[in-house]
């Protein structure tokens, strides 16, 4: 099933997504990719976590321009990466980047310890193309939420360390937006029938699409 706001729109594994458009070449927490080939404009990491700070994976799809973006709780986490330009940003805040603008998001677990809200990690809404992206980071259901605008969200469940299927399904209830896609399983945590729930579970008029 595909949708038009999905359009150059790829979750390439795990929690890694590449939105293209026409100018740039947009990765979110490159992780184990398929086919990299230094073609990123920009990159955004959610954390430090080595299946969202991946340095392999940022060396295999960074070239000379290429801009890391990154929380700036994470600054240890940034050396040798081997990208000229890294951008450190705090959850809750408004950017543009090389002519994209971003929305700093928080995430944080609320009952679990392995993403405390203290260390002011993030996810982001980009804006690409006109249509607006939530990519969530690992997060729970978190009271912020209940001010996201987004057309299309991204959110983890394969659980342990984030939001489950029937968590994530719920937290879509409070955003509302047009298009709900799974990421987070298959690898690390969760698999194919995590991803399978939680578009079952969505509420109707959310058009859920596993990529």
């Amino acid at each position: 099933m595909t949708n038009s706001l999905l359009q150059g729109v790829f979750h390439l594994n795990h929690a890694a997504v590449k939105i293209c458009t026409a100018q740039k070449s947009i990765y979110i927490d490159p992780f184990h990719l398929p086919s990299p080939n230094h073609d990123a404009d920009i990159i955004f990491v959610t954390h430090h976590h080595h299946d969202h700070l991946s340095p392999d994976d940022i060396a295999a799809i960074a070239k000379e321009d290429t801009v890391l973006i990154a929380p700036a709780s994470i600054t240890g986490h940034l050396t040798n990466l081997g990208i000229a330009e890294i951008i450190k940003v705090e959850p809750g805040r408004d950017y543009v980047v090389q002519d994209i603008s971003f929305q700093t998001v928080p995430a944080y677990n609320i009952n679990k310890r392995f993403h405390p809200k203290d260390q002011a990690l993030v996810g982001y809404i980009i804006t690409a193309s006109g249509v607006r992206y939530y990519i969530a980071g690992d997060t729970d259901a978190i009271p912020e939420m209940n001010r996201i605008q987004t057309d299309v969200a991204f959110l983890p469940v394969g659980g342990t360390y984030t939001m489950d299927a029937k968590e994530a399904a719920e937290a879509v209830s409070v955003i509302k937006p047009k298009v709900a896609v799974p990421i987070h399983y298959g690898e690390v945590v969760g698999s194919l029938e995590d991803a399978r729930s939680f578009v079952n579970l969505l509420q109707p008029g959310i058009q859920g699409i596993i990529l």
